[in-house]
């Protein structure tokens, strides 16, 4: 039988470290939780009825797509493309394409899936790839970063497009009217940085058009404070920042641990500081924050961390959730379609370093 709510979800089934051992008891957290939705629910339909079984949460929410082909976790983008289809990810996608479903989410090789994606579902406008954004916990509440995985140099243009992908995904995810955006750099002074950043930096003071309240350069101490809302940079240098982050969250949480249990008084303290230490903890929790969105595609498909557990994995269906219920995809085109018509001509060429980006995920992981 069809689904039929209003708001369907498409989930690939294999995709990740775990398969459905994780992604059956996401959906079903996701709908605990107070996810009203339903799914469609690619993979092998023996196992997934077996999952199932386990659930009476999902009782009567999902509809099984079988399928037996899965793409592996190291197939590469061109190879899934010429040979994914029928696949679990490959009908994932595609649901979202026949408007079957409202967003798709895969925990599946990053690469794989942002090739599928960009051939089943196009790019808005004239964007040449999407970007994968992430949202990055703060003193001042979430602040999305990107591309953190999806385009490993970035020349002006592109920059100027990560800023307008990057206040869409805000305003729809975290509900900021106008979100503040900033541009990475190594300092705030105008003449700091390589020649795409400084380009970018005055395209995007001089495009006055754009529904984007820009605040010029930022630093790497930014992001974690929460200056700005946006911060755009190229997935190289994203990635780096988020694996540092994830690094030095996990060692702020071993340190917090080895420290309570180094003695008897240590020991105490921690139990009088218990609650407050959860809650602390609970900030440097990357579940709570999974699920990297591809931006600028005329649809929403969600990477989820390969290695994400039930709670990350539900917290990449809410994600998707949330966006599949807002006019993101529309915000987007219309920012850009604006940016195609106020863009300024270009400063005079200088001698710069050949594109060296890399097909979507080939060089980087998410």
């Amino acid at each position: 039988m069809p689904v039929t709510s209003p708001l369907v979800i498409s989930i690939d089934a294999m995709g990740g470290d775990h398969g459905p051992a994780v992604v059956v008891p996401a959906m079903a957290r996701a709908v605990k939780e107070g996810l009203d939705a339903r799914f469609l629910l690619h993979g092998p339909e023996p196992v997934l009825k077996a999952a199932l079984a386990k659930l009476p949460t999902l009782e009567g929410r999902v509809e099984i797509r079988h399928t037996d082909k899965v793409i592996a976790s190291d197939e590469k983008p061109a190879r899934a493309m010429r040979r994914g289809k029928g696949a679990s990810m490959w009908n994932a996608v595609e649901a979202v394409k026949t408007r079957e479903a409202g967003a798709c989410v895969s925990g599946g090789n990053t690469g794989a899936l942002g090739a599928i994606s960009k051939l089943i579902l196009r790019m808005s406008a004239d964007l040449e790839r999407p970007a994968i954004v992430a949202s990055w916990p703060t003193l001042n509440g979430r602040t999305a970063v990107l591309d953190v995985g999806a385009n490993i140099s970035a020349d002006a243009q592109r920059l100027v497009e990560f800023a307008i992908l990057g206040a869409a995904f805000h305003h729809a995810v975290h509900g900021s009217a106008r979100p503040t955006v900033g541009l990475l750099n190594v300092g705030s002074e105008d003449e700091k940085g390589h020649e795409e950043v400084r380009e970018a930096h005055r395209m995007l003071r001089e495009m006055s058009a754009l529904e984007l309240d820009y605040r010029g350069f930022v630093e790497g101490d930014d992001i974690p404070m929460g200056t700005v809302d946006v911060v755009v940079t190229d997935a190289f240098t994203g990635n780096v920042a988020l694996k540092t982050g994830e690094g030095l969250a996990r060692y702020f949480r071993a340190q917090l641990r080895a420290t309570f249990t180094s003695g008897p008084f240590a020991w105490l303290g921690g139990v009088i500081a218990s609650a407050a230490l959860r809650r602390m903890a609970s900030q440097f929790d990357t579940s709570s924050i999974n699920g990297g969105p591809f931006l600028g595609l005329n649809g929403i498909v969600v990477k989820s961390h390969g290695s994400a557990d039930v709670r990350g994995f539900a917290t990449a269906i809410r994600l998707a959730a949330d966006l599949a219920a807002s006019d993101f995809v529309a915000q987007i085109d219309r920012n850009l379609r604006t940016m195609t018509a106020a863009m300024p001509k270009p400063a005079a060429p200088t001698d710069s370093a050949p594109d060296q980006s890399a097909d979507i995920g080939e060089r980087s992981k998410a």
